[in-house]
């Protein structure tokens, strides 16, 4: 594995072959896909921390989900990838889904977990709440969010049996700067939709059955107007679905893999 700074974006490369690029989501980082690296057995793997996001530094400008989809272009342009396997979780799924749509070039399928098309007004006004917290009370709120997002995140099969996978959230929220939190929360709550409907490569779409917010039917739904989309719904699986179903993650991915290759 090399890890590098791309375009002052951190970004772990890995293998050969086809390549695959993986977006994390709000409080994420590249670990959000370790659980799931067996899937890409063969392919060759380009994990980031998106701006802002654990190790990667703020950007120049406010983040958005615009500026995402930018940076995300330029540093796959600066390591001459193309045709790439997106995978991509939460907030990561809507930077994927307008990146498939701004660069066709750059996108070969995508796979996104616990995914939204934007979110909804109650979930916006939330976002701008955890950016004030954090601003005010710094690391001790991001601590709060992250101790609020492992109870009301995770599945209670999670919490009852995968302590790891608790600690793993957790950490991966704690991981984050207060400011970057923000503007990462900031970034999320001014999403908007991308047209869907338009997107023509092959897609999965992965949930949980108390996922929150990837929530079944919104996401059966966002799979009927992707053109030949399979959707999966995991039982006792909340948002965080590679901590807490990796095994079936993997499952997942490789049978998808098999067709979309």
């Amino acid at each position: 594995m090399t890890t590098t700074l791309v375009k002052n974006v951190v970004v772990e490369i890995e293998g050969d072959g086809q390549p695959v690029v993986c977006i994390h989501g709000l409080a994420g980082s590249s670990n959000n896909w370790t659980p799931v690296l067996p899937a890409f057995e063969g392919m060759k793997v380009v994990r980031l921390d998106l701006p802002g996001s654990s190790r990667s530094e703020l950007a120049s400008e406010p983040l958005s989900i615009d500026l995402y989809v930018k940076t995300i272009s330029d540093v796959l342009g600066e390591l001459k990838v193309s045709g790439a396997h997106v995978v991509a979780h939460s907030m990561g799924t809507i930077v994927a889904q307008h990146l498939a749509l701004k660069h066709p070039e750059l996108v070969k399928s995508l796979a996104l977990f616990g995914p939204l098309i934007e979110p909804p007004e109650a979930g916006r006004a939330g976002m701008k709440a955890r950016a004030a917290l954090c601003r005010e009370k710094g690391i001790a709120g991001v601590q709060e969010v992250a101790d609020a997002i492992v109870k009301g995140a995770t599945s209670a099969e999670t919490k009852a049996q995968r302590p790891v996978a608790v600690t793993l959230v957790r950490e991966s929220v704690m991981r984050q700067t207060p400011e970057g939190y923000a503007q990462s929360c900031e970034a999320l709550a001014g999403a908007q939709r991308a047209d869907v409907e338009a997107i023509k490569v092959p897609t999965l779409l992965v949930t949980g059955d108390e996922d929150g917010v990837g929530q079944p039917p919104a996401v059966k739904a966002m799979g009927e107007r992707i053109a030949g989309s399979k959707v999966t719904v995991l039982s006792g699986c909340g948002h965080w679905t590679t901590f807490e179903k990796p095994v079936e993650c993997v499952s997942e991915l490789k049978s998808f893999y098999q067709t979309a290759k």
